[in-house]
């Protein structure tokens, strides 16, 4: 065990971890009973009833919210209310973190929506404005201009008090 080196957890992240929901539940019940603890990190898409069984056991919860429109989501093929929902649901339980990756022309509109959604649950919630950097079948596109962000993390700052930039 790396508890002597000073792990004090798991995250349980990449691809969408909330696929394995029993995996995750029967691990995280069993790293709690070891006295440690328990970070997801998801696009927060799950049912509300496994998702209250599940919030008791974790710690800390990363978000990613594609952005604030039926568009963007439509393009993700998923729909926003069940992610608003689920941090809505998971600020009761433990401490909430919220991503959005700002993808030049498609989401950079709508960061100023979100943080006003945000603020409205509570202004201390963290929030990362992530850098879209080229990769597999996007790598025809550019990254996300410097500017853009600077310029969202300056919106964002009027109405959160922990913003961070991140993939700069």
């Amino acid at each position: 065990m790396a508890v002597p080196d000073g792990n004090i957890g798991v995250a349980f992240t990449y691809n969408e971890p909330l696929i394995g929901y029993e995996f995750i539940k029967d691990s995280a019940l069993l790293i709690r009973k070891a006295g440690l603890m328990n970070v997801l990190v998801t696009n927060g898409y799950i049912n509300k009833e496994p998702l209250l069984m599940l919030l008791p056991l974790i710690d800390a919860i990363n978000v990613d919210i594609k952005g604030y429109s039926a568009r963007t989501y439509n393009m993700v093929r998923g729909t926003l209310e069940p992610v608003k929902l689920f941090i809505e649901t998971a600020k009761k339980f433990c401490h909430v973190e919220v991503t959005t990756l700002v993808v030049p022309n498609e989401n950079e509109n709508e960061v100023e929506d979100i943080v006003k959604w945000l603020a409205e649950l509570d202004k201390s919630i963290p929030y990362h404005l992530s850098r879209f950097i080229p990769r597999y079948k996007y790598s025809d596109d550019a990254p996300t201009p410097s500017e853009i962000m600077y310029r969202l993390y300056d919106i964002a700052r009027t109405y959160l008090d922990n913003v961070y930039l991140g993939n700069m």
